[in-house]
């Protein structure tokens, strides 16, 4: 089986037309109708239908398709295990991560990994929850993927993990707000202020939400939204408490930070870097993730209870 045409048919699957795999391969597209009808005839099977002008996998093109990715990323693996046997501690790494873990901790992280691998280029992708992760994992177009432990079903053994700090769940408000000045608010203590939230994409969320739950109180939701950054800035204004994940700065905030707790212990998340185990990381991949596990000892939370934040403040 041609490589190439293993190429070709996952590309042609992802994009559903023959113009936007051509375009995306930088091939002809009456080049492109050949292989896939070169590897139909291999296969003695019909891959795809076409419908509504789109081109939509058969059954047995399905089955096939995940054999196909597993293909590539084994012949990406031996690429770059050959690349490494010729060059040494030099090559790319790939990493996918949320938006407020990069900004949190792999931006300061960025320059000790560097200066350790001055010739490892470290790409960073934004990615948020673990089906974008896993995506871009099987698709082996990264190495490392940061994410919640929890958001990984146990019984997936595809994935191999290295666990970092926690990420706790804090409480960021006006400091004028009424609310005893503490470390910690146990949950049931925000029943009565509006609440500015993470919508329920997030894990992180859906954890704050489980725990109102097994508390037996209904929150006051009065705002959700993707970043946590615009939620800071509306608990600075003075509309209510922002639920916050420990890996952002806020520093620029004027507001007061809190941990939350249910039953007066501390909502926290494992964190941790996947990856593929079918693929060989490179040696630079397993020192970035050493590496950064040690950084996150000292250097994690970003963010931390009793902090009152905002010019003239100490902050992370």
């Amino acid at each position: 089986m041609d490589i190439r045409h293993a190429r070709t048919f996952v590309t042609v699957a992802e994009t559903g037309t023959v113009s936007k795999a051509a375009q995306h391969l930088r091939i002809a597209q009456p080049a492109l109708s050949r292989q896939i009808a070169n590897l139909e005839q291999e296969f003695g099977l019909k891959l795809f239908d076409r419908i509504h002008g789109r081109l939509v996998l058969t059954g047995e093109g399905e089955q096939l398709l995940g054999d196909c990715r597993a293909l590539l990323n084994q012949a990406n693996a031996i690429g770059e295990r050959a690349h490494m046997l010729r060059s040494g501690e030099t090559g790319v790494l790939r990493l996918a991560a949320s938006p407020q873990f990069i900004e949190g901790v792999i931006s300061p992280f960025w320059h000790q990994y560097a200066n350790s691998y001055p010739n490892v280029r470290l790409v960073v992708t934004e990615a948020l929850g673990w089906p974008h992760i896993r995506d871009l994992l099987q698709r082996g177009e990264i190495h490392l993927g940061q994410n919640l432990l929890n958001a990984v079903p146990k019984e997936d053994a595809r994935y191999e993990n290295v666990t970092l700090k926690p990420v706790d769940q804090l409480a960021a408000f006006h400091p004028k707000l009424a609310i005893r000045k503490s470390a910690v608010i146990e949950i049931s203590e925000l029943v009565s202020y509006p609440l500015l939230l993470l919508d329920n994409n997030f894990v992180f969320r859906r954890t704050f939400d489980a725990a109102c739950r097994l508390a037996g109180i209904e929150m006051n939701v009065k705002f959700e939204s993707r970043t946590p950054h615009t939620l800071m800035a509306m608990a600075e204004d003075g509309h209510g408490v922002a639920i916050i994940p420990s890996a952002v700065r806020a520093k620029r905030y004027k507001v007061r930070i809190a941990g939350v707790a249910f039953q007066n212990k501390p909502l926290r998340e494992p964190l941790a870097l996947f990856w593929d185990r079918q693929r060989t990381l490179p040696r630079y991949a397993n020192a970035f993730c050493e590496m950064l596990a040690d950084y996150m000892k000292d250097a994690f939370p970003v963010i931390r209870p009793c902090e009152r934040m905002g010019s003239g403040a100490r902050g992370r």
